[in-house]
């Protein structure tokens, strides 16, 4: 089915549902200017209080369930249902108590609501914007300390966890501090998850950055951090140079060679 229909289903059988109380369309779902091929449906099912259960039970509401191939928990009120044809619905199926701590851009939108839901998108959008803005020295930091700790792992043998340490975490922090840094006029990027369309925002440093990351494990840290130290640290008195120094010696870069 085409991207329109999965949402024209979802909203039917979601609203057959007499224990639903609102849907709410978030990201790509409710942005047809971000949508490509690759998009997915992302929602909220609002449940009415003392409903939880029957809204859980998704298969009695999913459109098309005989197409699911999969569906999957993800924590206590999320779910994650893939269909034969590779479409796949990330949501939340919850009572309006459960999601007090759901986030939601700008971009998400009601399909349906009998008086509740509207006022659950309007908390969720208002977290999303009182997050913190990052803070670009913590951040650049934190990246630091993530190499570090990724590289030891690696050279202890722990080529998972370093992975999960340089190719994510690290990652994540120095994606912060180069937005926090350097923000772009009109971002793409999602307030929630700063790594999304990075490469929108900041393409050059996006191609670099994926290039580092081709690299064996600890090339691919070493490449990160001379990045961090090449992109921000030149004429910002906040960089946390002389951590950035410290990491270098404990990991014997500061007399080996780079290329």
């Amino acid at each position: 089915m085409r991207f329109e229909e999965y949402t024209e289903e979802l909203a039917a059988s979601v609203r057959s549902s007499p224990a639903v109380a609102g849907l709410v369309l978030l990201g790509s779902a409710a942005a047809e200017a971000r949508r490509d091929e690759w998009s997915d449906h992302d929602f909220f099912v609002v449940a009415h209080p003392g409903r939880e259960a029957e809204v859980r039970d998704v298969a009695a509401w999913l459109p098309h369930p005989e197409r699911a191939v999969l569906v999957a928990r993800e924590g206590s009120i999320g779910f994650a249902v893939l269909y034969e044809d590779g479409h796949l619905f990330e949501f939340a199926a919850a009572s309006p108590r459960e999601l007090e701590g759901a986030l939601a851009t700008s971009d998400a939108a009601i399909l349906f609501d009998d008086g509740t839901t509207e006022a659950v998108l309007e908390a969720s959008r208002a977290r999303a914007a009182a997050l913190p803005a990052s803070d670009a020295a913590d951040e650049a930091g934190l990246a630091l300390l993530k190499i570090l700790v990724g590289v030891g792992r690696a050279r202890r043998g722990e080529r998972l966890s370093a992975g999960q340490f340089v190719h994510a975490w690290a990652v994540g922090h120095l994606v912060r501090a180069i937005r926090a840094r350097r923000p772009v006029v009109e971002p793409h990027g999602d307030a929630i998850d700063p790594v999304r369309r990075f490469e929108r925002d900041y393409p050059g440093l996006a191609t670099r950055l994926a290039e580092v990351l081709d690299r064996p494990l600890e090339e691919a840290a070493r490449g990160l951090y001379t990045l961090l130290r090449d992109e921000l640290e030149p004429g910002w008195d906040g960089f946390p140079s002389r951590a950035a120094d410290a990491v270098a010696h404990r990991l014997g870069w500061d007399t080996a060679p780079f290329a």
